[in-house]
């Protein structure tokens, strides 16, 4: 596929704190490794009112704070630093465009913009760039969710982006299709010959997907009072990861075919009526508890008052057509749980016969564990046989093949996903960005659930902060003879 490199780069949001902890780290890791156009310029713009000189230094402290410490050079910063320029800009105030249009300047060259703004801004910084003719068919703009907030927004935000930029030149990002392990399903699935066969609900018995966090609101007590868990992972992330999973295999590694195929999966993803919708879904809200041995308060005393929003939610799915019918994937995401942990666990079906039960012995079924962080590997669960003479009976035991990412690549330099991002958005690749319509059939879905909480006057669980969610998430799987995968 050809890359069409730009020349320029433009930030908005470039003194919030996703440009410091990422954008920022993640552009100057591909300075360093060469891996940005000769002459390329950034100009950051926000509210705040910087000179050049003095956005320069504000990037330092922000390397200086956020760089691993084998990366920090004081000569390579330096030499990052001169491609940093700055111009103020308010969104929603259309007369300070021109200025910015000036800053940048020709852009026959090629420019990227990335928008991370509320929402709310998307309208007037897109309708404010084309004003000024920073929109035309050499600017590609990459947007940071969330996309909206249902179906409706959604397809307000994506029309007002459309009449500016054509499909092509929009790069919708989820961050966690940067993430090295998140590419590897895709080697795992389709680079390796004995898994296709077994792929498949004659295979598959159910599919765990788990993304726990132990962190509660922290800063994002605005945003997540208008977004609940359900929102802001289930929507975009754990859609994309069910998606990798359960897509047919493209014909080749391109951004048409792979998000042709991840669209069918979210088209064939089953909606749920309003009364389906207690038995295959629970929400909760964390109590006051203790997350690693330290006492931390509820929900409603961070925020400090009540509050009905979701920090967790379980979810039976199911997707129908032909590979999976009948097979249960189960979603849960939440906050202040036991442990941080991103992981999709694949439990196959048991063997059709077992020739050891006369023996005493028990099996279980496999399962594979591709765990996404804080660690990185892929585990496969199988059975084996203790050492013995097997007189008193056949001892058979659960034994894991682990390949450890972290281990195996250990002299390579792990990339921040944002890296790998912002590297294809410079350079035209869409491949890990999401499309329009896999954006609008995940809003349709999420939609459906959100209606039927709505209809059953659903309010959340309470648990403890430290554990596992409510009791009911753990019956979710129960009911159906499946226990979470939690150790």
């Amino acid at each position: 596929m050809e890359r069409t490199p730009v020349g320029k780069v433009l930030l908005f949001g470039a003194t919030g704190d996703l440009a410091q902890r990422m954008l920022l780290p993640s552009l100057f890791g591909l300075h360093t490794d060469g891996l940005l156009p000769d002459g390329l310029t950034i100009t950051g713009s926000a509210r705040s009112d910087f000179a050049d000189k003095e956005y320069r230094e504000f990037a330092r402290k922000a390397l200086d704070e956020f760089l691993p410490k084998e990366l920090k050079d004081k000569k390579g910063i330096d030499a990052f630093l001169e491609r940093l320029f700055f111009q103020p800009c308010d969104l929603s105030d259309q007369k300070t465009f021109p200025a910015l249009a000036e800053k940048i300047g020709d852009v026959s060259g090629g420019l990227a913009i990335f928008l991370s703004t509320a929402p709310s801004l998307f309208e007037p910084a897109v309708k404010g760039l084309e004003k000024v003719g920073l929109a035309g068919p050499t600017v590609r703009i990459g947007l940071e969710k969330p996309l909206g907030y249902d179906l409706a927004s959604s397809i307000e935000i994506n029309d007002t982006v459309a009449a500016a930029f054509s499909e092509d030149r929009i790069f919708r990002i989820d961050h966690y299709l940067g993430k090295e392990t998140v590419q590897n399903i895709l080697a795992l699935r389709f680079g390796n010959t004995f898994f296709e066969p077994i792929w498949n609900a004659q295979g598959i018995d159910n599919v765990q997907i788990t993304i726990a966090e132990t962190v509660g609101l922290e800063d994002r007590a605005g945003y997540y009072e208008t977004a609940g868990a359900l929102r802001d992972m289930v929507a975009n992330h754990m859609l994309q990861l069910l998606a990798l999973i359960a897509m047919e295999p493209p014909a080749n590694y391109d951004p048409t075919e792979i998000r042709d195929e991840k669209s069918k999966i979210f088209r064939a993803l089953r909606h749920m009526a309003p009364e389906e919708v207690p038995a295959n879904t629970v929400t909760g809200q964390y109590v006051e508890g203790a997350v690693k041995g330290e006492v931390v308060k509820g929900y409603d005393g961070e925020l400090g008052y009540d509050s009905n929003v979701e920090t967790f939610v379980a979810i039976k799915a199911h997707v129908d057509n032909w590979r999976w019918q009948g097979v249960p994937f189960y979603l849960r995401t939440g906050k202040r749980l036991p442990v941080r942990r991103s992981e999709i666990a694949i439990q196959f079906k048991p063997v059709p016969h077992s020739m050891f039960s006369g023996r005493g012995g028990l099996l279980q079924p496999n399962t594979l564990v591709i765990r996404l962080q804080p660690e990185e590997y892929i585990e496969l669960l199988v059975m084996s046989k203790q050492p013995g003479l097997d007189r008193e009976g056949v001892k058979l035991r659960e034994l894991p093949l682990k390949l450890s990412l972290d281990a195996e690549y250990a002299g390579t330099r792990r990339r921040i996903a944002y890296e790998r991002l912002l590297l294809d958005l410079i350079e035209g690749d869409q491949t890990l960005f999401v499309r329009r319509d896999e954006v609008e059939a995940q809003w349709r879905w999420i939609d459906a659930i959100r209606a039927g909480w709505a209809a059953n006057a659903t309010k959340p669980k309470h648990y403890p902060a430290g554990t596992w969610g409510p009791s009911a998430a753990i019956a979710l799987t129960e009911r159906d003879g499946v226990t979470w995968m939690d150790d």
